[in-house]
């Protein structure tokens, strides 16, 4: 099972394997119907409170990290991507700037655990 966290605005690869979209809104410019995903699982995505924080302050990821992992637990949107690991390769789509301090950066650590 490989898990990798990729932009939607990025063009689909081979192994990308199920291609899953973790934001909450759906990312600007990109029309549902020439997207490259096969799952939009929202509910998997930071509280808009959490985000609004954040704001994707590179000094405030370790924190951010902490927090959207509490918000995680137990989480059934969670669950379904743990499911969909198991079934094969699974990418993470994000419309984030920079993916490596993104929520599906955190997504992609807790699947790999």
């Amino acid at each position: 099972m490989t898990v990798q966290v990729r932009r939607i605005y990025d063009p689909a690869e081979k192994g990308d394997g199920t291609r899953v979209l973790v934001d909450r809104v759906w990312p600007r410019g990109v029309r549902k119907q020439d997207a490259r995903y096969d799952e939009w699982v929202k509910d998997v995505a930071p509280s808009t409170e959490l985000r609004k924080w954040y704001g994707h302050d590179p000094d405030r990821f370790d924190e951010f990290r902490r927090r959207y992992r509490d918000e995680l637990d137990g989480s059934s949107a969670l669950d379904r991507l743990r499911s969909l690991a198991n079934d094969g390769d699974l990418t993470l789509l994000t419309a984030s700037k920079s993916p490596e301090i993104s929520q599906a950066e955190v997504l992609c650590e807790l699947l790999r655990e």
